[in-house]
């Protein structure tokens, strides 16, 4: 075998997925070999994505329990330590589904890159080898025209010039002999035109699909990430409208990555069938267009196999070499007789040094080492960099569902948090004085009862009791009321550092002072600071 062949060796991963089974829609077991155009294999592949499918109605069965058993067996959410247990496994389920998103995101970005650039060396090595087979068939194609054509019509008209003398017109027809042989030769070579136009679309519709394939795979990978930290964000502002929204954006995400597990697997099965036995499948698909013999010769390129065209370019070579030394020989001899013939001979001699050159690059193209080099980087970067970046988007897809089924779980444990807190948060007496919304709602209506703060009540019954009187009466303002609590609590800094006037919660302790000046209120007073301190 020759050192150029070595050079491709399919990874294990191709093997190890072409070891999958390979089952159609009626359960029955087929051959692993890569057959595209089969309805069978197509099923089998098709059954790949079906099991991906059986795998997103597992998982949302599962997550269907999970919310049943959430609402119909409630716990009691008033005890304090299950209130803690509870926000704490929201807090750490939050945490888990933003690192595996994370995660996920990243080798989904690896996977896509790399799926991308092992298509684009797949399709920039199929241009190269069909700029190549255009290069034949254009050699090939201006050589043929050349001499049917130009040749046909300058021996055309030195047979009439050289009429006269039959030894000139014996040479004639000699070149155009030899100018027929060249032809025949050039008609044994391949059909290149048609394996060109084949090369050329596979290359195009590769490269289409997979600039929209990659395109998908990112706004995915985008759409994940802007979920995952909504969600977590929705869970830092307890907010549940936002909650909500990523529950459903959530859904359907999972839906995607299952979606998008199932054609990779089959993506990749089906190219690893291919990367196991890539010679097998050329072989058959070129059988009706070219030799095996010249296929062989392209895809092994080894030294110890004959050239297919080394005859067809041996006679070429010798046919032009014999044309050449009958024009010199015209030239020589029949010029000086005949002065009209030199310009159709000059034409003849410029005509076969220009397919003399074009013999030099149709051999050079035809050398098998340039197709071969691009049939090995093809593989390489299908093979290799393709089926590799399509297990990390497989991996992605499974990271992605993890994450987001953690995240359904925790999210309507903590929808239910806030709901209970907001509940709680309700429940508070709006007639109670350091009730932070009744006094809201006293701003807001101050139609309704005029509610004395129980500082302003103590403030002006410490002025009434004598404790350093003030002057003036009680006084609604925030200062004097200060002043006044001051002097009420009688200089203690435990209650005088305390400002109660414009609180939104209730003062931290109460004095003795403070609960004896209440409970010593007299019937007048009780009259005159209304009916809200009433015993």
């Amino acid at each position: 075998m020759s050192s150029a062949r070595v050079d491709y060796i399919a990874p294990w991963w191709t093997y190890w997925l072409h070891q999958f089974p390979h089952v159609n829609l009626r359960f029955q077991p087929l051959d692993h070999t890569f057959k595209p155009q089969e309805e069978n294999y197509q099923q089998s592949l098709i059954f790949l994505g079906c099991v991906a499918a059986a795998g997103l109605g597992v998982n949302l069965l599962c997550l269907a329990i999970y919310l049943s058993c959430l609402c119909c067996c409630r716990k009691d959410e008033e005890e304090e330590e299950s209130k803690k247990s509870n926000s704490c496994c929201v807090t750490w389920a939050a945490v888990a589904a933003g690192l595996i998103c994370c995660v996920a995101v990243g080798v989904g970005f690896y996977g896509n890159s790399e799926t991308n650039d092992g298509v684009y060396q797949l399709t920039y090595s199929l241009y190269n080898a069909n700029h190549t087979l255009a290069g034949v068939d254009s050699l090939v194609t201006g050589t043929m025209g050349g001499m049917q054509s130009s040749l046909n019509e300058h021996l055309s008209r030195l047979g009439e010039i050289f009429a006269a003398r039959g030894d000139f017109v014996q040479t004639l027809q000699f070149m155009q002999q030899m100018s027929d042989n060249i032809i025949k030769q050039l008609l044994g070579l391949p059909d290149w035109e048609k394996a060109k136009v084949d090369l050329a679309a596979i290359a195009d519709q590769t490269a289409y699909v997979e600039y929209y394939r990659w395109l998908t795979y990112l706004l995915i990978l985008i759409l994940d990430l802007v979920i995952c930290l909504a969600a977590c964000l929705g869970l830092a502002k307890q907010s549940r409208w936002l909650l909500t929204t990523m529950m459903v954006f959530g859904v359907l995400t999972l839906i995607l990555s299952w979606a998008s597990l199932g054609a990779d697997v089959a993506t990749a099965v089906g190219t690893s069938d291919f990367c196991v036995a890539p010679d097998k499948f050329l072989m058959n698909q070129t059988k009706d267009i070219i030799s095996s013999d010249i296929v062989h010769y392209y895809l092994y390129c080894s030294q110890t196999l004959p050239n297919p065209f080394q005859q067809s370019l041996t006679v070429f070579q010798r046919s032009l070499t014999t044309m050449q030394i009958q024009i010199q020989g015209l030239l020589q001899f029949a010029v000086p007789l005949f002065p009209t013939a030199e310009r159709d001979l000059l034409s003849i001699q410029h005509l076969l040094n220009n397919s003399e050159a074009g013999l030099h690059q149709l051999t050079a193209l035809l050398d098998c080492r340039g197709l071969n080099k691009d049939y090995l980087d093809a593989l390489m970067g299908v093979c290799y960099d393709g089926v590799e970046g399509l297990l990390y988007l497989c991996l992605f897809s499974l990271l992605a569902a993890c994450a987001f089924s953690v995240m359904l779980c925790a999210i309507p444990r903590a929808w239910r948090q806030i709901a209970n807190r907001d509940r709680d948060y309700d429940d508070i007496d709006d007639g109670d004085p350091f009730n932070p919304q009744s006094r809201r709602i006293t701003s807001h209506h101050p139609h309704q009862g005029n509610m004395h703060s129980f500082c302003s009540y103590s403030s002006s019954m410490g002025s009434q009791t004598s404790l350093h009187p003030p002057t003036q009466a009680v006084s609604n303002a925030p200062l004097s009321e200060y002043m006044n609590q001051s002097a009420l609590f009688g200089g203690n800094p435990r209650y005088e550092n305390v400002p109660l006037i414009g609180r939104g919660s209730p003062p931290p302790s109460y004095s003795p002072t403070m609960r004896a000046t209440y409970l010593s209120m007299t019937e007048d007073q009780i009259r005159h600071f209304g009916e809200d301190f009433r015993a």
